[in-house]
């Protein structure tokens, strides 16, 4: 089990060491979004800009005329939230800047609803332009980073807070849109998006243990959505879950829904997340089995359809 925000650091480090021309912007999180081990390496290229997320976000859009590759880094609800007329304006600009938002969903914790990004999804997946990645464990986030680099024009990458497993990619490798990573029938499809890997995997072993085969399908790449591989994956089963560290409304249970009626996929689907609701404090592992995001869920609510 890694944490995939203490990968961070490493991979801005590695991105500015294969000579892309980035900078890092902070809101004096550095040290719980990991960005301090970049400030320490490349002091010159890291912008300290206090509580003031609307400017920094401004400010980054600004470097990135200028040449520049800027990663604005904060926790999911500010990095989003916070600033997201500024974040318009920079998608209608085509602005190459990253943002990354870590604590997604429930991950904030004790510090409790104004910290739990329950809508970063749907923000960021509504705006043209803005691509939105969410790879699900600590090695994803290297890849990701560099996925995002290469890609002219506004990224959004959300990073999970809390130990994640690692998944042998020797089996299968990093998915970078949308694909299987277990894939044993057509009973049901499980799609997750990266924070919320941990609950769909432990789902997808529960229905497989009492006999159910289905398939564990990564949503890595939110935005742009790869509408035919979705459509050959999906076509086919009972059943579609989707689960998500998130609000079920507009995020990756909504884009699910809007996907399978357009494309004639009229199968039942089950949206795991939380169910419009403001949630309170406490450790998030607990947080997630209150408010639903457990693979015990999964396991109960496709057992409630097929009953």
């Amino acid at each position: 089990m890694k944490a995939p925000r203490d990968a961070i650091g490493k991979a801005l480090i590695q991105l500015a060491e294969n000579n892309f021309p980035i900078t890092v912007i902070d809101c004096d999180l550095a040290s719980s979004t990991r960005a301090d081990q970049f400030a320490k390496n490349y002091p010159e290229r890291f912008f300290e800009m206090g509580i003031a997320e609307a400017s920094s976000l401004s400010f980054a859009t600004g470097q990135s005329f200028e040449g520049l590759i800027p990663f604005f880094i904060d926790f999911a609800i500010f990095a989003t939230g916070t600033v997201w007329t500024q974040l318009r304006q920079s998608c209608y600009a085509n602005a190459n800047i990253k943002i990354v938002g870590t604590h997604p969903g429930v991950d904030g914790g004790f510090d409790g609803a104004s910290h739990h990004a329950l809508e970063d999804i749907a923000l960021t997946r509504v705006l043209p332009n803005l691509t939105v990645l969410s790879p699900a464990d600590a090695d994803e986030v290297y890849q990701a980073f560099e996925q995002a680099a290469k890609i002219n024009g506004p990224v959004y990458i959300r990073v999970a807070r809390e130990p994640m497993p690692v998944r042998d990619k020797t089996i299968v490798p990093r998915v970078n849109d949308i694909d299987a990573v277990i894939d044993e029938g057509n009973d049901f499809a499980i799609i997750f998006e990266g924070a919320s890997y941990e609950q769909a995997n432990d789902g997808y072993q529960k229905l497989s243990a009492l006999g159910h085969k289905g398939k564990l399908i990564h949503l890595a790449c939110i935005k742009p959505f790869n509408e035919e591989k979705f459509k050959s994956l999906c076509q086919q089963v009972n059943v579609i879950i989707t689960v998500e560290n998130h609000s079920i409304n507009g995020g990756v249970g909504g884009l699910i829904a809007e996907q399978s009626m357009q494309n004639g996929i009229l199968k039942p689907l089950i949206r795991i997340g939380v169910c419009d609701t403001f949630t309170e404090s406490g450790k998030s592992s607990q947080l997630k089995d209150k408010y639903g995001i457990s693979g015990q869920n999964i396991c109960d609510q496709f057992l409630q359809v097929l009953s």
